[in-house]
């Protein structure tokens, strides 16, 4: 398997929820992005381009940075368990 594959599709059963999360924030996002250029213009076109424009390109830059967090979560976490203990200490 490619590594963007995996990078992009690492769900399995024990999987991140960072696909659903990557949606509920574009939603959550694009609902915010409208309601304030709306609020700062009056135009319902105006606010609706940048509703769209804004929120996509930075919901694509929360996926891949959620992903990369992950990662380096899991790398933390790896390192963690090869941390020698209180009794393996070399003299």
């Amino acid at each position: 398997m490619s590594t963007l594959k995996m990078f992009v599709h690492n769900h399995g059963t024990k999987g991140d929820n960072s696909l659903l999360k990557t949606i509920t924030f574009a939603m959550t996002h694009f609902t915010v992005a409208f309601a304030v250029a709306y609020l700062l213009t009056g135009d319902i076109f105006i606010g609706s381009l940048i509703a769209m424009v804004e929120p996509a390109i930075n919901t694509v830059a929360y996926f891949f940075h959620e992903k990369i967090w992950a990662r380096k979560q899991q790398i933390a976490r790896g390192a963690d368990k090869n941390a020698p203990g209180p009794v393996a200490r070399s003299f």
